[in-house]
Protein backbone atom coordinates (compact mmCIF):
# COMPACT_ATOMS: atom_id res chain seq x y z
CA UNK A 1 0.00 0.00 0.00
CA UNK A 2 1.60 3.08 -0.70
CA UNK A 3 0.60 6.87 0.92
CA UNK A 4 0.11 9.34 -1.91
CA UNK A 5 1.03 12.66 -2.29
CA UNK A 6 -2.66 14.51 -2.90
CA UNK A 7 -1.17 17.76 -3.22
CA UNK A 8 0.64 19.09 -6.24
CA UNK A 9 3.69 20.10 -4.10
CA UNK A 10 7.34 18.39 -3.38
CA UNK A 11 7.73 15.74 -0.59
CA UNK A 12 10.26 15.45 1.55
CA UNK A 13 10.54 12.44 3.23
CA UNK A 14 13.00 12.02 5.90
CA UNK A 15 14.48 8.61 7.77
CA UNK A 16 15.45 9.08 11.64
CA UNK A 17 14.69 11.54 13.92
CA UNK A 18 17.88 11.59 15.68
CA UNK A 19 20.16 14.89 16.47
CA UNK A 20 20.53 15.92 12.69
CA UNK A 21 17.40 14.42 11.66
CA UNK A 22 15.03 16.21 14.22
CA UNK A 23 16.67 19.47 13.41
CA UNK A 24 16.39 19.51 9.76
CA UNK A 25 12.59 18.69 9.88
CA UNK A 26 12.23 21.33 12.41
CA UNK A 27 13.72 23.49 9.93
CA UNK A 28 11.82 22.14 6.73
CA UNK A 29 8.63 22.19 8.38
CA UNK A 30 8.86 26.22 9.54
CA UNK A 31 10.24 27.03 6.04
CA UNK A 32 8.25 24.97 3.60
CA UNK A 33 5.76 23.17 5.36
CA UNK A 34 4.06 26.33 7.19
CA UNK A 35 3.69 28.19 4.06
CA UNK A 36 2.20 24.55 1.99
CA UNK A 37 5.37 25.16 -0.22
CA UNK A 38 6.16 21.21 0.55
CA UNK A 39 5.13 18.13 2.23
CA UNK A 40 7.24 17.18 5.05
CA UNK A 41 7.73 13.55 6.47
CA UNK A 42 9.70 11.92 9.30
CA UNK A 43 10.09 8.72 9.67
CA UNK A 44 11.06 6.80 13.29
CA UNK A 45 10.51 3.46 14.90
CA UNK A 46 10.05 5.31 18.40
CA UNK A 47 7.66 7.72 19.56
CA UNK A 48 9.77 10.38 20.99
CA UNK A 49 13.46 11.93 20.75
CA UNK A 50 16.11 11.94 23.11
CA UNK A 51 19.57 13.63 22.50
CA UNK A 52 21.96 10.68 22.03
CA UNK A 53 25.11 12.02 23.99
CA UNK A 54 22.58 11.77 27.47
CA UNK A 55 21.70 8.28 27.19
CA UNK A 56 24.54 7.42 30.16
CA UNK A 57 22.51 9.41 32.09
CA UNK A 58 19.02 8.26 31.29
CA UNK A 59 20.83 4.82 31.81
CA UNK A 60 21.65 5.42 35.52
CA UNK A 61 18.40 7.09 36.37
CA UNK A 62 20.17 10.83 36.37
CA UNK A 63 18.07 11.79 33.87
CA UNK A 64 14.12 11.46 33.37
CA UNK A 65 13.44 10.21 29.97
CA UNK A 66 9.89 10.33 30.26
CA UNK A 67 10.47 14.40 30.95
CA UNK A 68 12.86 15.07 28.93
CA UNK A 69 12.13 13.17 25.52
CA UNK A 70 10.65 15.32 22.63
CA UNK A 71 7.22 13.52 21.29
CA UNK A 72 7.42 13.25 17.52
CA UNK A 73 3.50 13.68 16.92
CA UNK A 74 3.43 16.90 19.14
CA UNK A 75 6.99 18.24 17.60
CA UNK A 76 5.47 17.70 14.08
CA UNK A 77 2.22 19.43 14.88
CA UNK A 78 3.98 22.28 16.37
CA UNK A 79 6.52 22.84 13.64
CA UNK A 80 4.04 22.03 9.89
CA UNK A 81 5.46 18.07 9.51
CA UNK A 82 4.00 14.46 9.29
CA UNK A 83 5.10 11.69 11.52
CA UNK A 84 5.06 8.79 10.10
CA UNK A 85 5.84 5.60 12.99
CA UNK A 86 7.44 2.64 11.29
CA UNK A 87 10.82 0.64 10.39
CA UNK A 88 12.09 1.09 6.94
CA UNK A 89 13.40 -2.19 5.51
CA UNK A 90 13.93 -1.08 1.53
CA UNK A 91 14.34 2.01 -0.72
CA UNK A 92 12.61 1.62 -4.31
CA UNK A 93 14.36 4.18 -6.10
CA UNK A 94 12.62 3.55 -9.72
CA UNK A 95 8.93 3.97 -7.90
CA UNK A 96 10.74 6.78 -5.51
CA UNK A 97 9.34 5.12 -2.69
CA UNK A 98 10.20 4.01 1.41
CA UNK A 99 9.23 0.82 1.96
CA UNK A 100 8.39 -0.23 5.71
CA UNK A 101 8.37 -3.27 7.45
CA UNK A 102 4.66 -4.34 8.35
CA UNK A 103 3.87 -3.51 12.15
CA UNK A 104 2.73 -5.63 14.85
CA UNK A 105 1.89 -5.79 18.31
CA UNK A 106 3.08 -7.20 21.73
CA UNK A 107 1.33 -10.19 20.43
CA UNK A 108 2.96 -10.58 17.37
CA UNK A 109 -0.48 -9.91 15.49
CA UNK A 110 0.13 -7.75 12.13
CA UNK A 111 -2.28 -4.62 12.28
CA UNK A 112 -0.69 -2.77 9.41
CA UNK A 113 0.64 -4.41 5.96
CA UNK A 114 3.84 -3.18 4.34
CA UNK A 115 3.55 0.35 3.69
CA UNK A 116 5.02 2.45 0.80
CA UNK A 117 5.80 6.41 1.20
CA UNK A 118 6.41 8.25 -1.68
CA UNK A 119 9.04 11.16 -2.03
CA UNK A 120 10.93 13.55 -4.35
CA UNK A 121 13.81 13.85 -2.31
CA UNK A 122 14.63 11.58 1.02
CA UNK A 123 16.94 11.75 3.61
CA UNK A 124 18.91 9.36 5.38
CA UNK A 125 19.20 10.08 8.69
CA UNK A 126 19.50 7.01 11.05
CA UNK A 127 22.08 6.94 13.27
CA UNK A 128 24.08 4.21 14.41
CA UNK A 129 23.86 1.17 16.74
CA UNK A 130 26.96 -0.64 18.23
CA UNK A 131 29.10 -2.76 16.46
CA UNK A 132 29.37 -6.15 18.40
CA UNK A 133 32.24 -6.95 15.54
CA UNK A 134 31.18 -10.66 15.88
CA UNK A 135 32.16 -11.47 18.81
CA UNK A 136 30.94 -14.26 20.41
CA UNK A 137 28.09 -14.10 23.03
CA UNK A 138 28.01 -10.13 22.93
CA UNK A 139 23.73 -10.17 21.66
CA UNK A 140 22.86 -12.67 24.11
CA UNK A 141 25.22 -11.18 27.45
CA UNK A 142 25.63 -7.44 27.07
CA UNK A 143 24.01 -4.20 27.14
CA UNK A 144 23.81 -2.32 23.96
CA UNK A 145 23.65 1.66 25.04
CA UNK A 146 22.47 3.18 21.80
CA UNK A 147 19.01 3.75 22.64
CA UNK A 148 16.84 4.49 25.03
CA UNK A 149 15.01 1.17 25.64
CA UNK A 150 18.79 -0.07 26.28
CA UNK A 151 19.51 2.44 28.98
CA UNK A 152 16.15 1.87 30.73
CA UNK A 153 16.84 -1.89 30.67
CA UNK A 154 20.42 -0.86 32.29
CA UNK A 155 19.37 1.03 34.89
CA UNK A 156 16.19 -1.63 35.70
CA UNK A 157 19.15 -4.28 36.24
CA UNK A 158 21.58 -2.41 37.98
CA UNK A 159 19.06 -0.99 40.50
CA UNK A 160 18.66 -4.69 41.01
CA UNK A 161 21.56 -5.80 41.52
CA UNK A 162 21.92 -2.78 44.41
CA UNK A 163 18.70 -4.10 46.43
CA UNK A 164 20.05 -7.66 46.37
CA UNK A 165 23.03 -6.06 48.52
CA UNK A 166 20.31 -3.94 50.20
CA UNK A 167 18.24 -6.87 51.57
CA UNK A 168 21.17 -9.78 51.38
CA UNK A 169 24.29 -8.41 52.39
CA UNK A 170 25.07 -11.52 53.77
CA UNK A 171 25.28 -13.24 50.58
CA UNK A 172 25.90 -10.54 47.96
CA UNK A 173 28.75 -8.11 48.39
CA UNK A 174 29.47 -5.75 45.46
CA UNK A 175 28.35 -5.29 42.20
CA UNK A 176 30.65 -6.09 39.25
CA UNK A 177 29.80 -3.49 36.27
CA UNK A 178 32.06 -4.29 33.06
CA UNK A 179 32.01 -1.73 30.17
CA UNK A 180 33.64 -2.65 26.69
CA UNK A 181 34.73 0.64 24.78
CA UNK A 182 36.09 3.26 26.33
CA UNK A 183 35.10 6.29 24.34
CA UNK A 184 33.25 9.23 25.34
CA UNK A 185 30.07 6.37 26.26
CA UNK A 186 32.03 4.25 28.16
CA UNK A 187 33.95 6.55 29.82
CA UNK A 188 31.05 8.94 30.86
CA UNK A 189 28.79 6.05 31.85
CA UNK A 190 31.97 4.77 34.69
CA UNK A 191 32.25 8.42 36.36
CA UNK A 192 28.13 8.70 36.19
CA UNK A 193 27.55 4.89 37.80
CA UNK A 194 29.87 6.39 40.97
CA UNK A 195 27.67 9.68 41.16
CA UNK A 196 24.38 7.48 41.36
CA UNK A 197 25.71 5.23 43.91
CA UNK A 198 26.39 8.06 46.06
CA UNK A 199 22.70 9.06 45.56
CA UNK A 200 21.18 6.43 46.00
CA UNK A 201 21.84 6.55 49.99
CA UNK A 202 18.89 9.04 49.89
CA UNK A 203 16.31 6.29 48.71
CA UNK A 204 16.39 3.31 50.90
CA UNK A 205 19.57 1.49 50.12
CA UNK A 206 22.00 2.38 53.19
CA UNK A 207 23.94 -0.51 52.45
CA UNK A 208 25.35 0.13 49.40
CA UNK A 209 28.17 2.16 48.97
CA UNK A 210 30.68 3.81 46.65
CA UNK A 211 33.24 1.28 47.66
CA UNK A 212 30.92 -2.03 46.85
CA UNK A 213 30.39 -0.75 43.26
CA UNK A 214 33.45 -2.27 40.27
CA UNK A 215 33.72 -0.83 37.16
CA UNK A 216 35.85 -1.97 35.04
CA UNK A 217 36.31 0.19 31.49
CA UNK A 218 38.02 -2.07 28.56
CA UNK A 219 39.56 -1.03 25.96
CA UNK A 220 41.03 -2.54 23.08
CA UNK A 221 43.54 0.38 22.10
CA UNK A 222 46.33 2.07 24.24
CA UNK A 223 44.70 5.02 25.91
CA UNK A 224 41.28 5.93 26.52
CA UNK A 225 39.52 8.64 24.57
CA UNK A 226 41.57 7.38 21.75
CA UNK A 227 40.23 9.69 19.00
CA UNK A 228 40.65 12.84 21.10
CA UNK A 229 43.49 14.73 22.00
CA UNK A 230 45.82 13.41 24.26
CA UNK A 231 45.84 15.33 27.09
CA UNK A 232 42.35 14.78 27.46
CA UNK A 233 42.36 10.68 27.70
CA UNK A 234 45.47 11.79 30.14
CA UNK A 235 43.11 13.79 32.48
CA UNK A 236 39.97 11.90 32.34
CA UNK A 237 42.22 8.26 33.03
CA UNK A 238 43.52 9.52 36.40
CA UNK A 239 40.20 11.29 37.32
CA UNK A 240 38.50 7.62 36.49
CA UNK A 241 41.46 5.84 38.14
CA UNK A 242 41.01 8.62 41.23
CA UNK A 243 36.69 6.96 41.46
CA UNK A 244 38.06 3.55 41.72
CA UNK A 245 37.64 2.42 38.29
CA UNK A 246 39.77 -0.49 36.97
CA UNK A 247 40.88 0.59 33.72
CA UNK A 248 41.84 -2.26 31.50
CA UNK A 249 44.14 -1.00 27.92
CA UNK A 250 44.78 -3.13 25.30
CA UNK A 251 42.76 -5.32 26.12
CA UNK A 252 40.80 -7.39 23.42
CA UNK A 253 37.73 -8.92 23.97
CA UNK A 254 37.06 -12.81 22.39
CA UNK A 255 33.60 -13.86 24.04
CA UNK A 256 31.11 -13.01 26.79
CA UNK A 257 28.86 -14.86 28.74
CA UNK A 258 26.22 -15.11 31.80
CA UNK A 259 29.35 -14.87 34.30
CA UNK A 260 31.43 -12.04 32.39
CA UNK A 261 34.11 -11.82 29.31
CA UNK A 262 37.14 -13.23 28.34
CA UNK A 263 40.15 -11.21 26.86
CA UNK A 264 42.10 -12.27 24.22
CA UNK A 265 45.26 -13.37 26.50
CA UNK A 266 42.70 -15.72 28.47
CA UNK A 267 41.71 -13.39 31.34
CA UNK A 268 38.19 -13.97 33.09
CA UNK A 269 36.75 -10.84 33.97
CA UNK A 270 33.60 -11.56 35.79
CA UNK A 271 30.42 -9.22 35.43
CA UNK A 272 26.90 -8.84 36.66
CA UNK A 273 26.35 -6.42 34.56
CA UNK A 274 28.12 -5.51 31.13
CA UNK A 275 27.61 -2.74 28.35
CA UNK A 276 29.03 -2.64 25.18
CA UNK A 277 30.41 0.54 23.68
CA UNK A 278 32.96 -0.30 21.28
CA UNK A 279 32.67 1.04 18.11
CA UNK A 280 29.52 1.85 15.98
CA UNK A 281 27.71 0.34 12.66
CA UNK A 282 24.84 0.96 10.73
CA UNK A 283 22.02 -1.24 10.83
CA UNK A 284 22.79 -4.16 8.34
CA UNK A 285 19.69 -3.84 6.58
CA UNK A 286 20.98 -0.39 5.21
CA UNK A 287 24.35 -2.62 3.51
CA UNK A 288 23.44 -1.52 -0.27
CA UNK A 289 20.12 -0.74 0.56
CA UNK A 290 18.09 0.54 -2.88
CA UNK A 291 21.53 -0.35 -4.91
CA UNK A 292 23.13 2.89 -2.96
CA UNK A 293 27.00 2.66 -2.16
CA UNK A 294 27.31 1.87 0.93
CA UNK A 295 30.75 0.76 3.27
CA UNK A 296 31.87 -1.74 5.46
CA UNK A 297 30.26 -0.30 8.39
CA UNK A 298 26.82 0.12 6.36
CA UNK A 299 26.84 4.06 5.88
CA UNK A 300 25.50 5.75 2.83
CA UNK A 301 28.68 7.39 0.55
CA UNK A 302 27.67 10.71 -0.30
CA UNK A 303 29.29 13.21 -2.40
CA UNK A 304 30.70 16.96 -0.77
CA UNK A 305 26.49 18.05 -1.20
CA UNK A 306 25.66 15.24 0.85
CA UNK A 307 24.21 13.09 -2.00
CA UNK A 308 24.66 9.51 -2.15
CA UNK A 309 26.77 8.74 -4.89
CA UNK A 310 24.39 6.85 -7.14
CA UNK A 311 21.22 8.81 -6.34
CA UNK A 312 21.24 13.02 -6.39
CA UNK A 313 17.51 13.29 -5.01
CA UNK A 314 18.70 10.71 -1.89
CA UNK A 315 20.59 12.87 1.19
CA UNK A 316 22.12 11.23 3.88
CA UNK A 317 22.96 12.86 7.15
CA UNK A 318 24.49 11.95 10.83
CA UNK A 319 25.89 8.53 11.52
CA UNK A 320 24.64 6.72 8.35
CA UNK A 321 26.80 9.69 6.32
CA UNK A 322 30.20 8.79 4.95
CA UNK A 323 31.79 11.64 4.06
CA UNK A 324 35.16 12.27 3.14
CA UNK A 325 36.58 16.02 3.15
CA UNK A 326 38.94 17.40 0.69
CA UNK A 327 41.47 16.63 3.12
CA UNK A 328 40.73 12.83 3.22
CA UNK A 329 39.16 12.95 6.64
CA UNK A 330 35.77 11.36 7.00
CA UNK A 331 33.42 13.75 9.23
CA UNK A 332 33.26 11.83 13.16
CA UNK A 333 30.12 10.06 13.68
CA UNK A 334 29.29 13.05 16.20
CA UNK A 335 26.53 14.93 17.40
CA UNK A 336 28.06 18.39 16.15
CA UNK A 337 28.78 16.45 12.53
CA UNK A 338 24.98 15.83 12.84
CA UNK A 339 24.10 19.10 13.29
CA UNK A 340 26.36 21.01 10.87
CA UNK A 341 25.86 18.40 8.13
CA UNK A 342 21.64 19.15 8.73
CA UNK A 343 22.56 22.56 8.07
CA UNK A 344 24.15 22.01 4.82
CA UNK A 345 21.23 19.52 3.67
CA UNK A 346 18.90 21.83 4.32
CA UNK A 347 20.55 24.38 2.68
CA UNK A 348 20.69 22.06 -0.55
CA UNK A 349 17.44 21.29 -0.20
CA UNK A 350 15.83 24.89 -0.47
CA UNK A 351 18.75 25.13 -3.71
CA UNK A 352 17.42 22.06 -5.13
CA UNK A 353 13.85 23.53 -5.06
CA UNK A 354 15.00 26.98 -5.86
CA UNK A 355 17.09 25.44 -8.95
CA UNK A 356 20.13 27.31 -7.56
CA UNK A 357 23.97 25.94 -6.64
CA UNK A 358 24.54 23.18 -3.93
CA UNK A 359 26.31 24.19 -1.14
CA UNK A 360 29.17 22.12 -0.32
CA UNK A 361 29.51 20.83 3.39
CA UNK A 362 32.81 21.02 5.55
CA UNK A 363 33.28 19.64 8.70
CA UNK A 364 34.54 22.21 11.75
CA UNK A 365 36.02 20.78 14.82
CA UNK A 366 34.69 23.03 17.06
CA UNK A 367 36.02 20.67 20.04
CA UNK A 368 35.39 17.66 22.15
CA UNK A 369 34.16 17.32 25.88
CA UNK A 370 33.96 14.81 27.95
CA UNK A 371 31.22 14.62 31.25
CA UNK A 372 32.54 13.11 34.22
CA UNK A 373 29.70 13.47 35.93
CA UNK A 374 29.70 15.87 39.90
CA UNK A 375 33.62 15.05 39.69
CA UNK A 376 34.78 16.94 36.32
CA UNK A 377 34.21 18.18 32.72
CA UNK A 378 37.69 18.12 30.17
CA UNK A 379 37.87 18.98 26.67
CA UNK A 380 39.39 21.32 24.25
CA UNK A 381 37.19 24.02 22.44
CA UNK A 382 37.83 25.85 19.15
CA UNK A 383 39.70 22.93 17.68
CA UNK A 384 39.36 23.69 14.05
CA UNK A 385 40.72 27.51 14.45
CA UNK A 386 43.35 28.58 13.03
CA UNK A 387 44.87 29.66 16.66
CA UNK A 388 44.63 26.29 17.28
CA UNK A 389 42.48 24.53 20.05
CA UNK A 390 43.05 25.28 24.17
CA UNK A 391 42.08 23.06 26.96
CA UNK A 392 39.29 23.28 29.48
CA UNK A 393 38.54 21.60 32.70
CA UNK A 394 36.54 22.01 35.60
CA UNK A 395 33.50 24.89 35.88
CA UNK A 396 33.89 26.46 32.29
CA UNK A 397 34.15 22.73 30.75
CA UNK A 398 30.74 22.28 32.43
CA UNK A 399 28.92 24.55 31.37
CA UNK A 400 30.30 24.57 28.00
CA UNK A 401 29.09 21.03 27.66
CA UNK A 402 25.67 21.62 29.16
CA UNK A 403 25.68 24.56 26.47
CA UNK A 404 25.84 21.96 23.24
CA UNK A 405 22.63 20.38 25.00
CA UNK A 406 21.11 23.74 24.96
CA UNK A 407 21.93 24.48 21.24
CA UNK A 408 20.16 21.45 19.67
CA UNK A 409 17.19 22.72 22.24
CA UNK A 410 17.32 25.84 20.60
CA UNK A 411 17.48 23.69 17.45
CA UNK A 412 14.54 22.20 17.82
CA UNK A 413 12.42 24.76 20.14
CA UNK A 414 13.74 27.93 19.53
CA UNK A 415 15.31 30.43 22.05
CA UNK A 416 11.84 31.48 23.68
CA UNK A 417 10.92 27.68 24.33
CA UNK A 418 14.04 26.64 25.03
CA UNK A 419 13.84 29.04 27.99
CA UNK A 420 11.47 27.68 29.19
CA UNK A 421 12.14 24.41 29.05
CA UNK A 422 15.19 25.47 31.08
CA UNK A 423 12.90 26.82 33.60
CA UNK A 424 11.08 23.61 33.81
CA UNK A 425 14.37 21.73 33.99
CA UNK A 426 15.17 23.69 36.83
CA UNK A 427 11.92 23.72 38.61
CA UNK A 428 12.03 19.60 38.48
CA UNK A 429 15.97 19.41 39.93
CA UNK A 430 13.94 21.18 42.90
CA UNK A 431 10.61 19.07 42.68
CA UNK A 432 11.42 15.60 41.61
CA UNK A 433 13.96 12.94 42.90
CA UNK A 434 17.68 13.29 41.98
CA UNK A 435 17.15 9.79 40.26
CA UNK A 436 14.73 7.78 38.22
CA UNK A 437 14.35 4.75 40.39
CA UNK A 438 11.68 3.29 38.52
Amino acid sequence: MAVMNTENIPKIVVVGGGAGGLELVTRLGEKLGRRKKAEVVLIDRNTSHLWKPLLHEIAVGAMDDGIDAVSYRGHAINHHFHFRLGNVIGIDREAKQVVLAPMRDEDGVQFLPETRINYDYLVMALGSICNDFNTEGVKEHCIFLDNPSQARRFRSKMINCFLRIQRLPEQFHEVKIAIVGAGATGVELSAELHHAVKEIHNYGFSAVTNSQLKVTLIEAGPRILGALPERISRTAHRELESLGVTLKLNTVITRASAEGLETKDGEAIPADLIVWAAGIKIPDFMRDIGGLETNRINQLVVNPFLQTTRDPDIFAIGDCAEFTGTDGKKAPPRAQAAHQMATTCYKNLLAVLHKKPLHNYVYRDHGSLISLSEYSTVGNLMGNLSSGSFFVEGRLARIAYISLYRMHQIAIHGTLRTGLVMLSSGLNRWLRPSLKMH
